[in-house]
């Protein structure tokens, strides 16, 4: 169903405030934005703490697009009072300041505070999971929709899961379609560098990872999580395997990606009473995978140690990026295969640079679609862009260059 309501941040001085645009991808976001189709109509600000460099971040902007109109706000994490002005301003906020661990939870508060629906970029399950505690029946109770996961983590996976949902239920057919168990399991292939940001925030969740259990457990006992109808959805057990259609080795990929396909899952009919999904990484050889797991485990054992896990905070400032020119060259590919009652679909999402580029265009689309689109999914609280926007995201995708097709 469709929430057709009229939205209560509609007098609001901004449609979208970018939080973080003098950072390397908030800028990129902030780019896209100015440039859009919707640019014309668009009333937008910039914040964050550094006003000289918001005012250069300004000029840059508008000499992409002179006659939009861009405003500054000077807002901090560390200052709660000033995250509820800026969120009060606008219809939806868009954050890049990460790691959302240490930075994220008092601007979701604010949004909440202010009713005012948000986005982020954030891979970091303790964030996620902690706000659906915390957070899920107020922010459920105001009708605001945080989102979170808006890029590359985890838009590809989780609306690509729905595309291919949709398209399995099309080959079934009106009487079996969402009636049936379904299983769609997604291939991931990327060439790009990931940003500074990914980089902090990955290894701040590696250092946690024992804190995060035990908060886990905690969250269980305590029964509360996003709203569902009871439908079954899980992950697949992690396997290697090797798989003969690509002709490469298939590993469990350790993101955040499943959980947010699995939660989008449980909140839409289409998936089926029991849905099951697997997110693999290929590789094509299988040196390659066995350095990769056992560099992956490395990060994980240096990072449980302070003076390590400095020096590794270190090799990335959060606001470092790539060229232009390298980022032209980077690409991604996710390959889904969806499986009901002995009937196969192949599908993909593909892109350019997943870890800039692209994920600028999802994050700044989301919020597009929050700020503009008015028959949205009626699913309000922690919720996932599948959950929370779904196929009119897909559609903006579409039209903005991301490639979405049945195989």
């Amino acid at each position: 169903m469709a929430d057709k309501a009229a939205n209560p941040t509609s007098a609001r001085a901004y449609d979208i405030v970018v939080f973080g645009a003098t950072g390397f991808t908030g800028k990129l976001t902030a780019e896209y934005l100015v440039q859009s189709k919707e640019a014309g109509k668009l009333k937008i600000a910039i914040a964050g703490r550094n006003a000289p460099k918001l005012e250069a971040c300004k000029q840059a902007l508008l000499a992409l697009s002179p006659k939009i109109s861009i405003d500054l706000l000077r807002a901090d994490s560390s200052d709660f009072t000033s995250l509820v002005e800026m969120a009060g301003k606008s219809k939806v906020v868009i954050t890049t300041v990460g790691p959302y661990l240490k930075y994220g939870e008092a601007l979701v508060e604010a949004c909440i505070e202010t009713g005012t629906h948000y986005v982020d970029l954030t891979g970091e399950p303790e964030f996620v999971e902690g706000l659906e505690h915390d957070y899920q029946a107020e922010a459920e109770a105001k009708k605001v929709k945080i989102i979170n996961s808006c890029g590359f983590d985890s838009i590809p996976h989780d609306l690509g899961a729905l595309y291919t949902v949709h398209a399995l239920n099309k080959e079934l057919g009106e009487q079996s379609a969402g009636k049936l168990p379904v299983k769609v399991e997604g291939f991931v292939q990327a060439r790009g560098t990931f940003s500074g940001g990914t980089w902090h925030s990955a290894i701040t969740q590696f250092s946690r990872f024992r804190e995060y259990q035990k908060k886990r457990k905690t969250w269980k006992k305590a029964k509360k999580s996003i709203p569902t109808d009871r439908r079954r959805s899980r992950v697949m057990k992690p396997s290697v395997k090797y798989c003969k259609p690509y002709q490469a080795w298939a590993c469990p990929l350790p993101t955040i990606d499943p959980q947010v396909v699995k939660r989008t899952a449980a909140s839409r009919k289409e998936f089926g009473p029991d849905f099951e999904y697997g997110h693999y990484v290929l590789v094509k050889q299988l040196p390659k995978l066995v350095g990769g797991i056992i560099g992956a485990g490395g990060l994980v054992a240096l990072s449980q140690f302070k003076f390590s896990r400095d020096k590794l905070l270190k090799i990335k400032d959060p606001g470092q990026g790539p060229s232009a020119e390298t980022r032209a060259k980077s690409w991604f590919k996710v390959n889904f295969i969806g499986e009901a009652n002995g009937l196969h679909v192949w599908t993909q999402v593909s892109g350019g640079d997943p870890g800039y580029d692209e994920t600028a265009k999802m994050l700044a689309e989301s919020a597009l679609s929050l700020a503009f689109d008015k028959s949205l999914p009626k699913c309000y609280g922690i919720v996932t862009p599948g959950s929370g926007i779904g196929v009119a995201l897909i559609d903006r995708l579409q039209k903005a260059g991301i490639e979405f097709q049945t195989l």
